[in-house]
């Protein structure tokens, strides 16, 4: 018999030695296969690779065998691939130097594909720690990279899936449940399309979540068995630890004590042997509070403080504030009611810092006082119009008397002096239609400024919120001080209209490119304009020419020296051009008549008059080589003696 298993030892070892030879040949003629072809692009690689299961040792001779060929995708694929194991393994800080080292060299070679996949993947690592500002920034970003790609592949909706969802949980975790299920409803029928049972399933577990968080239990568990439907398909070992999680949960809420301990027990061995500590949190969390309803405390005070140790240990703040709400319960259960304040004390703090809405209120009441602000320019702006009218009616009286007096007496001297008077009323005129609109300062623009900053407020992204607010308030102060003096330098005018194209980008997701230069051998701070004269240029090359256009736009200004006597400004975008812009303009129902370029020209003639020379205005509308039109050049002349 010993001798049966001495044999058997050996010719079993030999069996694994020719076995792991083989593994090993098999995965150096991969990587052959892989390193002899140099024209990957990153979603190739990640085709290439889909059946492939790495160990650690295989990412690392992946990586350096990248380094050493200078295989820069193959390079990127192991850092996420790095990324990804960390995260799984609940290191969150190493996981992130892995991606953020793989974008980097994305952005450098640049990879469009690789540089939205990490974006995901950094994405889901914020969001995976409760850093909600963070997580929505790069999967906002990853969704806008999505619509540069020409071609619509499964690959490319892959990845707006993975965004669009990431967002709908954002939103979950900033408890906008209903605009969490739109993204969701939306992302199901895309999933559907890419028949990815995988994402299928993920997307009715989020479904679930946002329904039970509304109240709607039996929608949430027809949701969440669907989704553990699916993980049992795909034999996803982490779905159904997530799944049977939720339902435990859901069933908790029912009163079903018995059922939802059976669910959660179910996967308790699983989540030990998966390893994933965010997951293993949850499930012993889970498990506590089902043992607390059913009055098991000592069982439950053991489960709700391994699940706590584990989330702090691992930085799952989430986690953390559920097991100090659970603990809580718990101690009041037992009467121990100073330990049940303090756990309640900990976890309400731990959601303020999660969630705060304070500064959703502050741009709501922003936009408040913008409203009252705009309701009171527009009283000022009739008064002012009412003061023209009758600065109009009389100056016509006056040519009247003027005439009828001229003649009858002096003719000459009157006239002349009915010619001063009427030029002194014109320019009264043009002064005051210049306050009226300055006043007006097209508050739908303002309006829609401050509806963007709010939806930075609203999706927490503080940074982007603050900046733009602090660029709002300085173009509003510099539109307030323009309003008070008949001319500006040019380089006050240049920072205003740099303000007016920042704020004006916020629409169009920062799309527009826009570029400034000027010639070095002119002095702008002697150099004089009427204030705001640029700003109706800008606003038609972006809102004609620009918002129909499609792909890249851009809109360049230049200042030019032209001689001692002229400078010339042109303004140019590459947009639909002007005789497009005129036919989608005659084919909306409601037409307004647009009066900022003719204000703009009565007010170049009114600045110009003391000059020894007038200005010019010529429009150029911009041809490509195929003979199409590609933009609007709009040359503006100005003198300068």
């Amino acid at each position: 018999m010993k001798r049966f298993f001495l044999f058997f030892y050996a010719v079993f070892a030999v069996v694994m030695t020719v076995q792991a030879q083989r593994l090993t040949i098999d995965n150096a003629k991969v990587f052959n296969d892989f390193f002899e072809r140099r024209d990957w692009d990153y979603f190739e690689i990640q085709r290439y690779f889909r059946n492939y299961r790495f160990t650690n040792e295989q990412i690392q001779e992946l990586y350096e065998r990248s380094k050493r060929e200078n295989n820069v995708l193959g390079e990127i694929y192991a850092l996420n691939l790095f990324g990804r194991d960390f995260r799984n393994k609940t290191l969150y800080k190493e996981s992130l130097t892995n991606h953020i080292k793989a974008l980097d060299l994305c952005r450098q070679y640049k990879s469009l594909e690789g540089e939205v996949v990490t974006l995901n993947q950094i994405g889901v690592v914020y969001r995976r720690q409760d850093k909600i500002r963070s997580a929505l920034n790069y999967h906002q970003y990853a969704l806008e990279l999505t619509n540069r790609f020409e071609k619509q592949t499964l690959e490319v909706k892959k990845c707006r899936s993975i965004s669009e969802n990431s967002i709908g949980n954002i939103y979950l975790a900033l408890k906008q449940y209903k605009l969490a299920l739109d993204k969701f409803e939306k992302n199901l029928k895309t999933q559907e399309e890419l028949k990815d049972n995988r994402g299928m399933a993920i997307n009715h577990q989020n479904m679930g979540f946002a329904f039970q968080q509304l109240g709607d239990l039996d929608n949430a568990l027809k949701n969440y068995y669907a989704s553990l439907a699916y993980n049992n398909r795909n034999r996803s070992k982490i779905g159904k630890v997530i799944c049977h999680n939720s339902i435990s949960n859901v069933l908790i809420s029912k009163g079903e004590y018995d059922k939802a301990l059976q669910y959660i027990r179910e996967v308790e061995d699983l989540v030990k042997h998966i390893g994933n500590n965010y997951y293993v949190s949850e499930v012993y969390n889970t498990l506590g509070y089902c043992q607390v309803k059913k009055n098991d405390l000592e069982a439950a005070e053991k489960n709700i403080k391994r699940a706590l140790d584990t989330a702090i240990k691992y930085g799952v703040p989430n986690n953390v504030n559920k097991s100090y709400e659970y603990l809580s319960e718990m101690y009041k259960i037992k009467n121990d009611y100073k330990q049940a304040y303090e756990y309640y004390r900990k976890s309400i703090e731990g959601n303020k810092k999660i969630f705060n809405d304070r500064n959703i209120l502050y741009v709501n009441n922003l936009i408040n006082k913008y409203d009252n602000e705009v309701k009171n320019n527009k009283i000022k702006s009739l008064a002012k119009e009412n003061e023209i009218t009758k600065l109009k009616l009389t100056r016509n009286r006056n040519v009247l008397i003027i005439a009828l007096v001229s003649i009858a007496l002096f003719g000459v001297l009157l006239y002349a002096i009915y010619g001063q008077r009427l030029l002194s009323n014109d320019k009264k005129i043009l002064m005051l239609e210049q306050e009226a609109l300055q006043s007006q300062m097209n508050p739908h623009f303002v309006f829609n400024a401050l509806n963007s900053i709010k939806l930075y407020i609203i999706n927490n992204e503080q940074k982007n919120a603050v900046y733009y607010l602090n660029k709002f308030s300085k173009l509003i102060r510099s539109i307030l001080e323009s309003s008070k003096t008949k001319e500006v330098t040019l380089a006050d005018e240049l920072k205003t209209m740099n303000l007016y194209m920042s704020i004006e980008n916020i629409r169009f997701s920062n799309e527009i490119h826009y570029l400034e230069e000027v010639d070095t051998s002119l002095n702008l701070e002697k150099v004089k304009v009427p204030p705001l004269i640029l700003q109706p240029f800008l606003e038609n090359a972006i809102w004609h020419g620009l918002s129909s256009k499609k792909g890249a736009k851009k809109v360049s200004l230049s200042v030019t020296k032209l001689s001692e006597h002229f400078i010339q400004i042109d303004i140019e975008d590459n947009g639909i051009g002007r005789d497009e812009a005129m036919r989608i303009k005659k084919s909306k129902s409601l037409q307004r008549k647009s009066i900022g370029i003719e204000l703009t020209k009565q007010r170049l003639r009114n600045f110009t008059d003391e000059f020894q020379n007038s200005f010019s205005l010529v429009y150029t509308d911009l041809i490509n080589q195929e003979g199409s039109p590609c933009g609007t050049r709009v040359s503006l002349t100005i003198p300068l003696i």
